[in-house]
């Protein structure tokens, strides 16, 4: 199985309610974002239902202030039994200049689900020495 099949990226424009009293997109709506997106690739990857099943840490670097685009980009980066990690970046994009800084980046692991919502193998089908990057 091919990896670069696990890939995802949203799109969002900073609106007011997006944001603090500073003006700054809320923490805990980046976290909502970018994990959405984790979750987008690691379903394109397994073609599997997913739940986050845990994040490593997660550093603001830089503010994306009411106005200006966040660009969420997610892209599975190993795969366990029943696991995925992804890799989720999240930039801001000046909407006038179209120039992106990387804002916030993460890890999170994610686990296929069966229709029973019970952990499932992500690759049933296919031994993990086949997969690659």
């Amino acid at each position: 199985m091919d990896l670069r099949r696990g890939v995802a990226s949203t799109i969002h424009h900073i609106l007011p309610t997006d944001t603090n009293h500073i003006g700054a997109l809320f923490g805990g709506t980046a976290i909502a974002w970018m994990d959405l997106a984790a979750g987008l690739a690691a379903t394109r990857l397994s073609r599997c239902s997913v739940v986050t099943a845990s994040i490593e840490k997660v550093d603001f670097q830089v503010p994306i202030w009411g106005g200006e685009i966040a660009v969420v980009e997610a892209r599975v980066i190993s795969v366990g039994h029943t696991s995925m990690s992804v890799q989720v970046d999240m930039l801001r994009e000046n909407p006038k200049t179209g120039e992106q800084t990387l804002c916030t980046s993460g890890i999170f692991h994610m686990v296929a689900l069966d229709e029973q919502h019970r952990p499932t193998p992500v690759f049933s089908d296919q031994p993990q020495e086949e997969l690659h990057a």
